[in-house]
């Protein structure tokens, strides 16, 4: 009989990679980050324990989307107050916050519960190309 191999939290060897999304659309780029976070592009991947890598994403104010998406995709939030619903198109996000744009398209895909808030926390997201992580030596990642 074959037995199942599953990965212990200690056996996982974490790597960085680096992700360029200048004129890259967001949901590619956001599928392919949730999938190396989750660690399923490893052999060793179990579905309950972190096996996933780092990522580093840079130049997030210069994603693209497709059709009409600028206009009519809405982030909302909500108070808890009577009244307190908040809608900001993704057009004006991009502009203030693109940083926020790209961690919700990427934490969206990811489970809930504590697997992904832990899983969450490795991914590291700059507006433009500068980074503080060289130390990290992280891999060019193409997506």
């Amino acid at each position: 009989m074959n037995k199942t191999y599953l990965a212990k939290k200690e056996e996982v060897k974490r790597q960085w990679y680096l992700v360029d999304a200048k004129d890259k659309i967001l949901g590619r780029v956001a599928a392919k980050v949730a999938s190396i976070l989750r660690g399923k592009h490893k052999p060793i991947f179990t579905p309950s324990i972190d096996t996933g890598d780092g990522v580093i994403i840079i130049n997030a104010s210069k994603i693209r989307v497709t059709g009409r998406k600028l206009k009519q995709k809405v982030y909302r939030r909500y108070s808890g107050y009577p009244g307190g619903l908040r809608e900001v198109p993704l057009e004006n996000m991009l502009a203030k916050r693109p940083t926020t744009v790209m961690h919700l398209a990427v934490q969206r895909m990811l489970p809930g519960g504590p697997l992904g808030r832990d899983t969450i926390k490795k991914l590291k997201i700059y507006a433009d190309d500068k980074h503080p992580y060289a130390s990290l030596k992280p891999q060019v990642l193409e997506v």
